[in-house]
Parts: structure tokens; sequence; C-alpha cells
């Protein structure tokens, strides 16, 4: 299946919606899928014409993680082969942060695992009334060992053990109260919410809607006091946006 068949894409009003494309599989990350993806959010970033990107999935699922199928050849006689795919995968859970325009995970159905972990690393992210998430890597004999990072991040140190520990299946609301998503919405308006916040936050001027994205990634990582010195460097900067934004 090439990547053009795994990720769907639709650009309209500056909105780039990316749609997982394997339905029968609830959308699971194999290798080709998760290329296709890492691809396809490069390629939206790079191009003027989109100002914000929307990802979801095909069918009843959001992302069931990754594809145990592969598991059969990635073992510790073909340790190269599980470096890559450890590499990808790294690469696919990393790429919103360094992304210059703002996304938008559209939770719709299963999000477990590495989906949970796809879902959490949008910068923003909605989730149906039947979304589920969930970490159950441990109950299969192998860690959550890459989404772990992104998970301790949003939740905090308790509620991430509790769920990586477990095993067990959050419920829309429970992702909410727990800060894994921004709202939960009826399943059926889920991408029409999604997309008019994608049109809200399009509307914004380019330059200062990156900037602002740019910013947020850093200082969230930085002590308070080196936060407060980017946004002073920022804060004098963005005189000249505005003055860009009238001249245009």
């Amino acid at each position: 299946m090439t990547e053009q068949q795994v990720v769907l894409r639709e650009t309209r009003d500056g909105v780039q919606t990316l749609t997982l494309n394997r339905p029968d599989k609830l959308n699971a990350l194999n290798f080709a899928l998760t290329e296709g993806l890492v691809q396809a959010l490069k390629e939206a970033d790079a191009d003027t014409s989109v100002r914000v990107v929307i990802v979801t999935g095909a069918g009843r699922g959001f992302c069931a993680g990754a594809d145990t199928r592969e598991f059969t050849v990635l073992t510790p006689d073909n340790q190269p082969l599980v470096e890559q795919r450890a590499a990808l995968t790294t690469e696919l859970q990393g790429l919103v942060k360094q992304m210059s325009k703002p996304v938008i995970g559209a939770v719709n159905g299963y999000a477990m695992g590495g989906g949970s972990g796809l879902a959490l690393s949008c910068d923003l992210a909605l989730a149906g009334e039947s979304a589920r998430f969930g970490y159950p890597e441990v109950k299969h004999g192998i860690v959550a060992a890459i989404v772990m990072a992104g998970l301790v991040e949003h939740v905090g140190r308790k509620a991430a053990f509790d769920l990586v520990a477990t095993g067990r299946t959050l419920d829309a609301h429970e992702a909410r109260q727990l800060g894994m998503v921004n709202r939960v919405v009826a399943d059926a308006d889920l991408l029409g919410e999604a997309r008019a916040l994608a049109r809200q936050i399009a509307a914004h001027p380019v330059q200062a809607m990156q900037a602002t994205k740019g910013i947020f990634h850093r200082v969230t990582e930085l002590p308070f006091s080196e936060g407060l010195k980017i946004g002073q460097q920022l804060n004098a900067q963005m005189r000249a946006f505005r003055q860009t934004e009238l001249q245009s």
C-alpha cells in the first residue's frame, strides 16, 4: 500500500486533514503508515498554503498503536530493523513539537499505546464521546517506552504510572480530566468541531501564530527565569510582525 493510500490528505481553507487509513486494522502503526504520516506531516509543514493540520483516523478507531503483526520480525536477531523501527516511532512521537504549524488531533474511537501517544503529541486534541485511551503494553510483555515521556509531561507522575502499570482503558471524559485532551464532543460533531477550531487558528497572522507555537514549546522545557528571557527577546521582535502584517 502506498503512502498516498495509508494517509489521506484533504486541504481546505488553509487546513489540511490527514487521515490514517488502515481502518481494518484500527489504523495500527506499521512501517508504511508511520513513514507515511511522518512524511505527510513534514510536507504539510513545508506547504505555505497550509496553516493548521488535523490528524484523525478512518473508520472506528483513531490509532490502535503499534501493529503487533510486525513483532514477528522485530526480534533480537534482527537488531538493525528493531533500531530502525524505534527511530521511526521516536521521530513520529516528537515531530509535532518541531513543526511550525499547529496540529490538532481529532480522536475517534480507540487511541491505544502509540496511538494515544500520537494524540497527546498534538498541540490540541478533541475527542469524540466514544474515544478510548490506554497504554496496554505491559499486558503484552512490552513497555510503553517511547510514549512514556509525553504521557508524564501531560498527566504527571502518579497518573502516568497508574496508566502504564495497569494498562487500563480510559474513556474520553477521564482523559479530559487528566489533561490528555482539550474537550470532548459528540462523535458526529468531532471533525466539524476540529475543523472549526482549525479555521479559527488559521485566521490568525501566520508569523505570530508560528512564533507563538515556537516559544510555547521552548518555554515549557525551560526553567521559569530562562523562559522569561526568551519571552523578552520575542516580545521585542514581534513588533516587526505587526509592521509586516500592516504592509501586506
